[in-house]
């Protein structure tokens, strides 16, 4: 992916799309040399990465700071999450931050929701920046939602997402996230919308696929949702790497003349 263009030309072509949320430039750089096609930035780094109870708790600064060292690493098309309460302050805050974003690299923000904030989303893009909404299980809302739970699951709240999604398409995002949406809703969404549908835990019906690096590569082997699937057991080959070093420095095997200056 090299633009919002490539996003369309995949949905019209039936082609799938594979996103990974990355953090890290060492991480963006073994990304850079798959066949993933595009990255995002998300505000689950205040988790995964600094350790907090939610992504409440990522800033502007934080995210420019990952987004910065994310496209030091990659040439992909990558998309910065604008955190929470950023883009609910009025146009002018919202812009200050995005321009943070995109200055750090990004090619694109992603933020959650619809209601309330339309004539921002708008005006973001009008002003040139391309916009990935996110609907359905929106974590910045966690304390509203009253838990990680699977949205849209009666009829009424199903039409409310179908709802939004189309009006973030009529606003101008060239693609939304939906994330833990009944298979069935997101595929009306995804048949109803002329934009692409990025899914997590929304089924197959999607026009693409987001997982967390670090979820797919099983490092937290206890973090295990519906959603989920293990591509690598990492966490124990990683304490395995780690206990072998640990070993063979204890047991004088490490280092060897080969690992020795002469």
């Amino acid at each position: 992916m090299n633009s919002i263009y490539d996003f369309t030309k995949a949905k019209r072509k039936k082609s799938k799309i594979s996103m990974v949320t990355c953090y890290d430039f060492w991480s963006a750089k073994i990304i850079e040399n798959s066949n993933i096609d595009c990255v995002l930035v998300g505000d689950s780094l205040a988790m995964v990465v600094h350790g907090f109870d939610s992504t409440l708790h990522a800033t502007t600064e934080m995210m420019a700071l990952h987004t910065a060292a994310v496209c030091r690493g990659t040439q992909k098309f990558v998309v910065a999450d604008m955190p929470f309460l950023s883009y609910r302050k009025g146009t002018t805050i919202a812009l200050n931050h995005v321009e943070s974003l995109m200055k750090s690299g990004a090619k694109a923000i992603k933020l959650e929701g619809i209601d309330g904030h339309e004539d921002t989303v708008r005006h973001i893009v009008i002003s040139g920046v391309p916009v990935m909404g996110h609907i359905g299980l929106t974590p910045q809302s966690i304390h509203q939602i009253g838990g990680f739970r699977v949205q849209g699951k009666g009829e009424e709240s199903a039409q409310k997402l179908v709802d939004d999604a189309m009006k973030l398409e009529q606003l101008g995002c060239f693609a939304v996230v939906l994330e833990c949406v009944p298979c069935n809703v997101a595929q009306k969404i995804t048949d109803e919308l002329s934009i692409p549908t990025i899914g997590i835990g929304a089924g197959v019906h999607t026009d693409g696929q987001v997982l967390v690096l670090q979820d797919l590569l099983g490092m937290d082997d206890e973090f295990r949702p519906k959603f989920l699937k293990h591509y690598l057991t990492g966490k124990s080959q990683v304490l395995s790497a780690l206990n072998q070093f640990d070993s063979e420095v204890k047991e004088r095997i490490f280092p060897s003349k080969k690992e020795s200056y002469s």
